[in-house]
């Protein structure tokens, strides 16, 4: 196992506009949807209120996510929903049509992807998959994923990002050929493991049929006893599936609310955003 090394990376830039310098914004992919994950309570947020409810500058951060997917896959958005299910729902089909899958238990992320794949289209070629507290992702990055995840072919490509202090989140874990072969998250990482600043977001492009075939593959023989999304990739490298990883380039637009604190420093962020 190792660190992830700068020669690993596949970065996909995209090609410079004529005659003014500025990078191209990414094409629309075709046959694409967007899973939200956004079934949990939020414990820490220390209210009775759903998390993805939590108003920043007045909107629930859910309907940032959804706008960003919509910008993704259009109609083909499905959101993933557990805790105050009907409130959830109601919230986030006034902006615009949206698919809603029902988590019954919290069993973990892979669980509520796998609670969502009857929502798929047949034609569905690939899947991105977005976190429902993440409300400063963008379209553009999304797109830009994507873009990396056809060109170089990819089973599945997850979004990366390096972080000075990366506690709390899962690390990615590369092989001798400096191949990635799994997602170690914090609560499982030992000293060697958390020594690694280059960290999974939570944000994947998986093709569909890996996505399918993969996910009744994953265990829950982890310290939360729950199905981890992120063993998709250890699934994936076992059946030598291709798998790549996308660095972000900013690391705010994957900062995730699971506090009040949280919540107030992504609301400072999207108040510099809108210029407020």
């Amino acid at each position: 196992m190792g660190v992830v090394g700068t020669n690993f990376w596949q970065i996909l830039y995209t090609p410079e506009s004529v005659g003014n310098n500025k990078p191209m914004t990414p094409t629309k992919p075709e046959n694409t949807a967007v899973i939200i994950l956004a079934a949990g309570l939020g414990t820490r947020m220390r209210s009775n209120k759903a998390k993805v409810l939590h108003a920043i500058l007045g909107r629930p951060m859910l309907l940032y996510v959804a706008e960003t997917a919509r910008k993704i896959a259009g109609d083909e958005v499905i959101v993933v929903i557990g805790n105050q299910a009907e409130k959830v729902r109601e919230i986030a089909s006034k902006d615009a049509p949206l698919k809603f899958a029902y988590q019954d238990k919290q069993l973990g992320t892979g669980h509520a992807v796998l609670c969502a794949l009857p929502y798929l289209r047949n034609q569905c070629e690939d899947v991105v998959i977005l976190c429902g507290d993440v409300p400063l992702i963008t379209a553009e990055t999304i797109l830009s994923l994507m873009q990396s995840h056809k060109k170089n072919r990819h089973d599945i490509t997850v979004l990366a990002v390096k972080m000075d202090n990366p506690t709390g989140y899962g690390r990615i874990i590369t092989d001798k050929k400096d191949l990635v072969c799994r997602i170690v998250e914090e609560a499982d990482a030992n000293d060697e493991h958390k020594k690694i600043n280059t960290i999974n977001t939570g944000i994947y492009c998986i093709r569909s049929g890996v996505l399918a075939d993969s996910l009744p593959k994953i265990t829950a023989d982890n310290k939360q006893s729950e199905l981890y999304l992120t063993d998709i990739v250890e699934v994936g490298y076992r059946a030598n599936k291709n798998i790549g990883v996308f660095l972000g380039s900013d690391v705010t637009e994957f900062y995730g609310i699971n506090s009040r604190q949280d919540l107030k420093r992504v609301e400072a962020l999207m108040r510099q955003r809108f210029g407020e």
